[in-house]
């Protein structure tokens, strides 16, 4: 069952956490730089990408996190230093120097962030520039952060909740090249909550995986995902079995906010996969038909072709798959029931593909494994976002 959690209207910052945003001229004028940083040293862990081509701020933050503390998080928009060598590297090195510069603190307390166009060098001087003076411009609204590490999304994503005397705040962006295999493409959390570095870190793996590891817009795993946590205590102590429900709420919540706003996406899908052998068949099962463009654009069309949905589960060739006792619902409506198409009010299931949110579930009938899956149908915008975003 999920952990009921309010978010409260607007996003706010926990206790001494701040940010500010600029153009440094990575982009015509939209917002390009965003620097995060907390009053105080903070408790820190973070998950990063399982891609075999990580970006240099990848390679350099994994470094980073072994110190188990950080004081801010540095990220750009626009270029994501990936496949730049020695030399990305060492820019990445830079971009953290430069922000401990301005604030007062050691580079190695400093984690990098890039997002965007792979394979360009990233233009160092214009960050090492642009990020002088930042610190006077750090202010209580995530949601000034947010706008500085979007790429392709439409809106920037924040959320904050309360959790005992604690606050935590999920910071976001992520639209296209979205199958994370550990988080999602940068999302950072900031708390006031006292926790050492490895409680976050096992308190953050234990959120991230029934959440952001299962979110899927279009099969891709980024060369740049990065997830963080910073625990800068100053709320004190906080329950940690509460504490673990909030943070997972949230990441959930946050997860099917960056399913919606998918490159071109009309529609969040949640797939819903119970009674599998086990948790993981129920996993594969659940992202299969997450990740199956026919299932997608059977939702795009609002076409109830419930044959699409079989296909997905019986392709998982390594699970266990009995069709006699294989069931399936779209939006609660049943459409097939020991693996044949049931009769159904045509009419009234397509109104229901046509809402914002779908839900599709299928029910295995070998054992108790369930998994939850977060996506999007594919559309021409995604087409369209796509084919030319390394020239644009």
């Amino acid at each position: 069952m999920s952990y009921a959690l309010t978010f409260h209207a607007t996003p706010v910052f926990p206790r001494g956490f701040r940010c500010a945003s600029r153009n440094v001229g990575l982009k015509p004028s939209a917002r390009d730089l965003t620097l995060f940083a907390s009053d105080v040293d903070a408790a820190a862990a973070a998950v990063f990408t399982r891609n075999h081509f990580p970006g240099a701020p990848i390679i350099l933050g994994r470094e980073t996190i072994r110190g188990g503390v950080l004081r801010a998080i540095i990220a750009n928009s626009k270029v994501s230093n990936v496949a730049t060598g020695l030399r990305g590297v060492e820019h990445a090195r830079r971009m953290a120097v430069a922000a401990a510069t301005e604030l007062g603190t050691d580079p190695n307390r400093v984690l990098v962030s890039s997002t965007g166009v792979i394979g360009v060098q990233l233009p160092i001087e214009k960050i090492e520039s642009g990020v002088v003076g930042m610190t006077a411009d750090l202010q209580d609204d995530p949601m000034v952060g947010a706008e500085g590490i979007m790429t392709t999304d439409t809106h920037p994503k924040a959320l904050s909740a309360s959790v005992g005397d604690a606050t935590i705040t999920w910071v976001a962006k992520g639209s296209g090249m979205i199958e994370p295999n550990m988080a999602t493409m940068l999302s950072y959390i900031f708390t006031d909550a006292a926790f050492d570095a490895p409680t976050l870190d096992r308190l953050l793996r234990a959120a991230a995986a029934p959440t952001f590891n299962m979110l899927s817009v279009d099969t891709d795993t980024s060369t740049s995902d990065t997830c963080a946590i910073l625990a800068n205590g100053l709320a004190g102590e906080v329950d940690e079995a509460e504490f673990l429900s909030a943070l997972t709420a949230g990441c959930r919540r946050m997860t099917e906010i960056l399913a919606r706003d998918g490159e071109g996406a009309e529609h969040l899908v949640r797939v819903t996969v119970r009674g599998a052998r086990n948790e993981t068949e129920a996993h594969v099962v659940a992202k299969s038909i997450l990740n199956s463009p026919l299932v997608k654009t059977m939702v795009h069309g609002a076409d109830p072709n419930v044959g699409r949905l079989l296909m997905a589960v019986g392709k998982c060739f390594d699970c266990t798959i009995r069709p006699d006792t294989t069931d399936a619902w779209i939006n609660g409506f049943q459409v097939v029931g020991h693996g044949e198409r049931l009769a159904f009010d045509d009419a009234v299931v397509r109104e229901t593909l046509s809402r914002e949110v779908v839900d599709l579930a299928v029910s295995l009938g070998v054992g108790d494994g369930e998994a939850v899956a977060y996506g999007c149908d594919l559309t021409k915008g995604y087409v369209d976002e796509n084919a030319s975003y390394y020239s644009s």
